[in-house]
């Protein structure tokens, strides 16, 4: 329902899921509250973030430069519900309300602006592989929760992350540049450059163009340490230890956005925009650690590699929008392209002894059946080379109604066309090089092909029934086709070349019905019904798969239901939004392997319940307080296949039962135009379970510990410059966000994956 008397405004330092207030003074030095409106895009039409009936997280881009926010790891204290699971930056797998059991296609969806980002099949690992764009010069991340099959579509179960840049401005000239410094527990210093420009040429047009470098230097070692166990062959040579690397896991991130925006009437506008983005990391975030305690085993952070383990990730994204209102009407349409690479090499090493293995000559001759194999007394190393990447077209028409106080709708069409492969290699290599051995065959190779095609139709309505009574409903009918192409070869890969093909093709269709009620005009509750889906698609069998193995997956489906509160005091001074849902998830799917090779599934079901809220208060102009918090109680309610390991009642892996978000700001104001602040923010995230196959000597899921994290911020703001110093994870948390327990260089230890150490950092940014 559209009423001027909504209270709703931003305040630096603090998340707003609902409706938001600041008091001010009055001349009479009474309070009442400022009429600053949050509009948001989360429905595909521009609305107040009150109005919308679903929860909605807002992180303002001013808030994230603030916190020092800019990638996955640092929104999890942010957005109640969050939870990741990653080693490297990049490779992130994205969770909201529960819904994960660690498959390959994703459930949640990725935008920057209209723009779906990555693979929407189960054929390009597209669940870890989840845009972690930078937030430099975003306007606000929006962050949807619940099903949003209607209006986003395809793998959007548990909701919607997305990007909002920064928009050109024909109205004026302003520029930003900022540099900081940053100390890192047990690491060289690390830098960060950023800026933008927003030019307009004339009265209508104008371009917005930013860029930014970050270098993470490293702050775990590669000591030498960890020699293959005394081999059974006494002719066979043991390697003397891992590489020698100190800081081997440094990261670069650098990337740019240019905007150009033409409008040559109010009613009419153009947008284009290009953007590309690369994340370089060294080696993962992880320390050998003990498996059974997950307790780092050297005092100082150590990985044990034998080979390179690096991780190369390029973003491009290139998309038009164009906005014509009609007036009684207006059409969008959306087009957009986008490629994902990710180039990345995994220590792989063969070795005899390994892990209880045979020796090395009994190896070789399993392998190629001649036990006069050529350098049969020497350490074989390998190394597992991988390309993974997408290439996306899209384009989208909605037609949307003007705004009315009595009935409004929107319709649509869409349609994806995308291309992904996976190639894939092992290599015999030369400890401690990348020099292929002479005289080894290629001991693997694997190349998957897929082509993804949607077509989809679309509608969504409200009807305002009364002055406080409306009702939202809408529906989404999609139908895909897909094909894939798998070629292998390689003793390790069953010993000749092989080519296998499959196809699939499906018709989901998805809907959501929504009453919203507003109590006054600062108060509502709503009930949301909704449904989501991920694509099914094919599966290429490997040679001599079992019986029964499916050469087909199905979509799995989720439906929602949620009742939700969105509130604000009649002075402002307080506000809370909170939400509790139950949903019901069936024909999840799964990732199994069969004879080396892996394999989507259908199996199953699961349900997630719990509740989540953001309350603020505003004791004064100058001090705001938000805290944010989700209950999550996520389980299987049917056994997995024995493949997959899960049982009826597991909790769902990677996923926290408690996370919580604390976050405090005051500024005052100094020296005529100056404003000081301080502020901080705490975070914790409660205790995982990791996997479904692991569990300790009762039965249970194995879990990882929770973690608390502490920012702090201080720092001076003018019309002109900025000075900040702040400190992340202050308190030095070893917070776990991920667990392999299969070493791939057998040295017995597992690979534990934690948040960066204690960080202390200088800002400098200047406008003009």
């Amino acid at each position: 329902m559209h009423n001027s008397n909504v209270c709703i405004t931003t305040v630096i330092g603090l998340i707003f899921v609902g409706a938001i207030c600041a008091p001010t003074a009055s001349a009479q030095g009474e309070t009442s509250a400022v009429v600053e409106e949050i509009i948001v895009t989360a429905q595909k039409r521009e609305q107040t973030l009150a109005e919308i009936p679903m929860s909605i997280s807002v992180l303002d881009g001013e808030l994230l430069a603030l916190q020092q926010a800019d990638n996955f790891q640092d929104m999890v204290a942010l957005v109640p519900g969050l939870s990741i699971n990653s080693a490297t930056r990049g490779v992130t797998r994205l969770t909201l309300r529960g819904i994960n059991t660690g498959g390959v296609a994703s459930t949640v969806g990725v935008y920057v602006a209209d723009t779906p980002f990555g693979s929407s099949s189960g054929l390009a690992n597209g669940a870890i592989l989840s845009g972690d764009f930078d937030t430099f010069d975003i306007a606000r991340v929006e962050v949807l929760r619940g099903p949003q099959g209607t209006l986003y579509g395809a793998s959007s179960l548990g909701g919607v992350l997305k990007y909002v840049p920064a928009a050109p401005n024909t109205e004026k000239f302003e520029g930003k540049l900022q540099g900081t410094v940053e100390s890192v527990k047990d690491a060289d210093p690390s830098y960060a450059i950023t800026g933008a420009i927003n030019m307009p040429v004339t009265d209508q047009f104008a371009i917005r163009a930013s860029g930014f470098y970050r270098a993470d230097e490293g702050y775990i070692d590669s000591i030498g340490n960890n020699p293959i166990p005394a081999l059974q062959d006494p002719s066979v040579n043991v390697l003397d230890g891992t590489l020698v690397r100190d800081g081997i896991n440094s990261l670069n991130t650098y990337g740019g956005r240019f905007q150009a925006l033409y409008q040559p009437t109010d009613s009419f506008s153009i947008n284009l925009m290009a953007l590309m983005q690369d994340i370089n990391s060294d080696a993962p975030n992880t320390v050998d650690a003990d498996p059974a305690t997950f307790d780092p085993i050297n005092n100082s952070p150590v990985q044990s590699r034998y080979q390179e383990q690096f991780t190369d990730i390029a973003y491009r994204v290139y998309s038009g929008t164009l906005d014509w209102d009609f007036g009684g009407a207006s059409l969008q349409s959306v087009t957009s392209y986008g490629t994902f690479e990710q180039d990345f090499q995994v220590d792989a090493a063969v070795g005899a002894g390994l892990t209880g293995g045979p020796p090395l000559s009994a190896l070789l001759t399993f392998i190629f059946d001649d036990p006069g194999t050529p350098q049969i007394d020497t350490l074989i190393s390998s190394i597992l080379p991988q390309v993974t990447s997408t290439d996306k077209w899209t384009q989208e028409f909605r037609l949307l109604s003007a705004d009315s106080d009595i009935f409004e709708w929107l319709i649509g069409a869409y349609y994806t066309d995308e291309e992904s492969l996976i190639d894939q290699l092992i290599l015999a290599v030369e400890p401690g090089t990348q020099n292929q051995i002479a005289g080894f065959p290629v001991l693997a190779v694997a190349n998957l092909t897929s082509d993804y095609e949607e077509i989809a139709v679309f509608a969504n309505a409200t009807w305002h029934i009364t002055d406080k009574f409306e009702l939202s409903f809408g529906a989404r009918q999609s139908d895909n086709d897909q094909s894939a192409t798998q070629n292998t070869d390689g003793p390790l890969a069953g010993g000749a070349p092989m080519t296998i093909n499959g196809s699939s093709s499906e018709s989901p269709f998805t809907w959501s019905i929504s009453p919203r009620f507003e109590f006054n005009d600062n108060t509502s509750a709503y009930v949301r019904v909704a449904t989501g889906f991920r694509p099914g698609g094919p599966n290429v069998l490997p040679p001599g798969a079992p019986p029964g193995t499916p050469s087909s997956y199905d979509s799995d489906s989720l439906t929602s239901y949620e009742l939700g509160l969105k509130m604000t005091s009649a002075n402002g001074l307080f506000a809370l939004d909170a939400a509790t849902f139950y949903l019901d998830w069936d024909d999840i799917q799964l990732f199994a392997v069969v004879n080396g090779f892996g394999v989507n599934a259908n199996g199953g079901t699961a349900v997630s319940k719990g509740f989540e809220f953001t309350a603020a208060l505003f004791p004064s102009d100058d001090f705001s307080v938000s805290f944010n918090g989700a209950f999550t109680d996520a389980s299987l309610t049917q056994d997995t296949s024995p493949q997959v390991g899960g049982l009826d009642g597991d909790a769902l892996p990677y996923v926290p039962e408690w996370g919580f978000g604390l976050s405090a700001d005051y500024e005052w104001a100094i020296m005529g135009d100056s404003t000081a602040y301080i502020g901080g923010t705490l975070g914790y995230t409660d205790s995982r379970p990791y996997d479904f196959d692991e569990r300790d000597a009762g039965g249970s899921l194995s879990e990882v510990d929770g973690y608390t994290t502490l920012n702090l911020r201080a720092g001076l703001r003018t019309e002109r410059w900025t000075f900040e110093l702040y400190g992340k994870n202050v308190t030095d948390e070893m917070g776990i966000t991920s667990v392999g327990t299969d070493n791939t260089v057998a040295t017995g230890y597992a690979d534990m994956a934690y948040i960066r150490p204690a960080t202390y950092g200088l800002l400098v940014g200047v406008n003009f």
